[in-house]
């Protein structure tokens, strides 16, 4: 399911206590002219993606939507709608996989939000999952991080949760973590449309959303589908995915389905488009393939991978297919 954006559109208090600053609603702010974000490469958009699984079942049947690395325990988890949900109750599923593609196990959070893109903390052994929460219609006011424990349902009134609200003037926020340069990015909703803010992850993590190394709205995307799918971000630059599923945009002239999946690079220290919108036919062969989310890895080797996520199959047996991009420049 696609999650639209309006494109016209460190600490007082341990997290533990739910108490920080964050939590307080009492983030800071600042404007691109003084974001420090340190500077890095980016990806180049234009190079070809490489499979990492096709075609891979999830716990539940509906579509995939973001999906997150555990960079330290080397896990793998996708959120997807609870099937049976309406769409509007916020009812997710998180599934973990293996890096074939195989189901390892599963969370249910009840009224939690859309899962565009959420975060995945390791922590020693453990991994905590940074989420939006407190759904209203189908998506997240706030944040919340929590340990991922298979085969357990938590409510958004959990005692499990530490919740947080980075900005305080947002009414919705979701989170992506670049697990590279351990940094929480948070995309939140403000009067004026969809805004990014960059903070150091064990400062937010500590409650602390004081000093964003960047914060400023998200541009206008001059892309052929107004449809985000999903961001994530590496080093000095953010990564936006929009486009539609086959069974919107239909076919050409000739029969071919119309691919309008997009994939653009935004420098964060400026707000400005670095490259894109580039088109991306990774898995153009599937079914159905609607573009589902985006996550950084990086390998045990050291390489850093952006990747893409698109759901296939029929409806009651939607499918999980991960690409990843590796080029940078």
């Amino acid at each position: 399911m696609s999650h639209t954006a309006g494109f016209s559109r460190r600490s007082l208090l341990r997290a533990g206590s739910g108490l920080g600053l964050a939590a307080l609603g009492l983030g800071a702010a600042a404007s691109p002219a003084s974001a420090s974000v340190p500077a890095s490469q980016r990806f180049d958009l234009t190079q070809p993606s490489y499979d990492l699984y096709r075609g891979k079942s999830l716990h539940d049947v509906t579509v995939q939507q973001g999906f997150a690395f555990d960079n330290v325990n080397r896990r793998l988890f996708v959120a997807q709608r609870r099937d049976g949900s309406a769409d509007t109750a916020g009812d997710l599923c998180i599934t973990q996989l293996d890096f074939a593609g195989n189901y390892v196990g599963y969370m249910h959070l009840t009224g939690f939000g859309h899962g565009v893109a959420f975060g995945a903390q390791g922590v020693g052994s453990s991994t905590y999952l940074w989420t939006e929460v407190d759904s209203v219609n189908g998506y997240g006011q706030r944040l919340a991080r929590f340990k991922f424990t298979s085969g357990t349902t938590l409510s958004n009134t959990s005692s499990a949760l530490t919740k947080f609200t980075p900005v305080a003037a947002a009414t919705q926020h979701t989170c992506s973590i670049d697990p590279v340069n351990n940094r929480l990015i948070v995309r939140h909703q403000l009067s004026d449309g969809k805004h990014i803010a960059v903070y150091d992850l064990d400062a937010a993590t500590n409650g602390d959303f004081s000093s964003p190394l960047a914060n400023f709205k998200q541009p206008a995307l001059p892309t052929l589908s107004p449809t985000f799918q999903g961001y994530t971000a590496y080093g000095q630059y953010l990564y936006v995915l929009t486009g539609d599923s086959y069974d919107v945009t239909g076919k050409d002239a000739n029969g071919d389905w119309i691919v309008n999946s997009e994939v653009t690079s935004i420098d964060m220290n400026t707000g400005a488009i670095a490259q894109g919108p580039v088109l991306t036919k990774a898995g153009s062969t599937l079914d159905f393939r609607e573009p589902e989310g985006l996550a950084i890895y990086q390998t045990a080797a050291g390489e850093v991978r952006l990747f893409l996520g698109f759901a296939s199959g029929v409806a009651g047996d939607r499918r999980s297919n991960l690409f990843y991009k590796n080029v940078l420049v």
